[in-house]
């Protein structure tokens, strides 16, 4: 196994967007993007560690990159300065950067990947769910590429910013918006968390999706997992929903072999095809 490390996806303004690639020793031709959770936040300090160098990393990317996937795990803009939809907006470009790029990293461009827990499961969420069209006129190649994935893993991840099933609102932070049970539906607001929502862009034509979630977790309650698992289901969308026992919301419960095994699984099933 071996790192890229600090690969250049996008700038924006002068910032630059990085991701590392972790080479497996016996690659099987196929990539997976892995976004770690943060709370879709990062430190201010210039000496914070990225993202891209999370532990998630290694819980929950380097036992696919060990089973042959090539793995691409990222930074992204975050809050405070960076709020939705600039996480969105990145994972996207992070994607149809890989895509562009497939025939160098030696990966079928076509069966892209996902997974990610918690905020990075909100993320990978949105990388399966939306149109991900690219634009057919923009100047860059990158740019007209398809940013949508064919295989997600979400652990702990928010599906809906307006489904409010334990008297908590939105991530103001992270909408750049105030979100209440009472806010209007016709609001600016409203409509922004829910076009932030991976639930208000289902559709039949979405990638198969395997939700991890533990029944103890207090961050994320594990409803939003069953509300997306549910949503897919009625539109034909291949989901498997694994809710764990005791566990909170950390990525630890993905320390377990059995767990890792079924992720490893639902990836050579549903990416790999085999």
């Amino acid at each position: 196994m071996s790192v890229e490390a600090n690969v250049v996806y996008g700038m924006v303004s002068g910032l630059a967007l990085l991701l590392d690639i972790h080479h497996p020793d016996q690659p099987n031709g196929y990539g997976i993007i892995h976004i770690s959770g943060s709370g879709w936040s990062a430190p201010l300090g210039p000496d914070a560690r990225p993202l891209k160098e999370s532990p998630h990393v290694q819980i929950e990317g380097l036992p696919l990159v060990e089973a042959g996937y090539t793995l691409f795990t990222i930074n992204h803009r975050a809050t405070p300065r960076f709020p939705y939809p600039a996480p969105v907006e990145d994972a996207q470009r992070a994607v149809r950067y890989i895509r562009y790029h497939a025939g160098k990293y030696g990966i079928d461009p076509d069966r892209i990947g996902a997974i990610g827990g918690s905020s990075g499961g909100h993320l990978v969420s949105m990388l399966g769910v939306l149109d991900g069209r690219g634009d057919p006129d923009d100047a860059s190649p990158i740019n007209r590429l398809s940013a949508k994935v064919q295989c997600v893993v979400a652990r702990a991840a928010p599906g809906s910013f307006v489904m409010d099933r334990d008297g908590r609102g939105a991530p103001s932070m992270f909408l750049g918006a105030v979100v209440t049970p009472d806010t209007d539906p016709g609001s600016v607001e409203y409509r922004r968390a829910l076009e932030a929502s991976p639930i208000a862009h289902v559709t039949p034509g979405d990638p198969p999706f395997f939700f991890i979630h533990g029944d103890a977790d207090d961050v994320v309650p594990i409803a939003q997992s069953e509300a997306m698992a549910e949503a897919l289901r009625v539109v034909g969308v291949p989901v498997k929903y694994r809710p764990v026992p005791g566990s909170g919301h950390g990525p630890g419960l993905l320390a377990d072999p059995e767990l890792r095994a079924e992720v490893r699984a639902w990836f050579d099933e549903h990416l790999k095809g085999t």
